[in-house]
């Protein structure tokens, strides 16, 4: 089985900062990278919006990972990395999980937008549900 690193991204800081690392340590990233961008499904849950504005919203989101993955896709490669881009919807460390275990990646490579270690043990994170979650080895940044 050839090697494969799964580096989900969202807009913010966090995913910016892993981006920077990965382009800074790009000799220790050989192997095809698979940026995956997962549009939040639960951000639209339990909200008092009727049907028609969540499909509006739902396609804005869709189209703003959309450019999201062509603006990080172009950046990494003109630095020289294999890249592929993928978009996905759903609950975003479902989506990560099922994705890097179903398919067998060697490596997740994510961010942690740390807000605290408490806040993390009471509500969890992405980044940490990712950590317990796959079978393959996790760098977080």
């Amino acid at each position: 089985m050839a090697a494969k690193i799964l580096v989900p991204i969202r807009e913010g800081i966090t995913s910016e900062a892993t981006l920077k690392s990965l382009i800074a340590l790009k000799e220790q990233f050989t192997a095809p990278i698979t940026l995956l961008h997962v549009v939040n499904l639960k951000k639209m849950d339990y909200r008092m919006i009727p049907d028609f504005q969540i499909d509006m919203i739902r396609e804005q989101a869709t189209r703003s990972g959309e450019k999201l993955l062509a603006r990080q896709t172009a950046r990494l490669k003109e630095k020289g990395l294999d890249v592929t881009a993928r978009l996905e919807s759903g609950f975003p460390k479902d989506v990560i999980c099922s994705i890097a275990n179903d398919e067998e990646f060697s490596l997740v490579v994510i961010g942690r937008h740390s807000k605290g270690e408490i806040r993390d043990v009471l509500f969890g994170s992405v980044s940490n549900y990712v950590l317990h979650g796959v079978k393959c080895p996790v760098l977080l940044f």
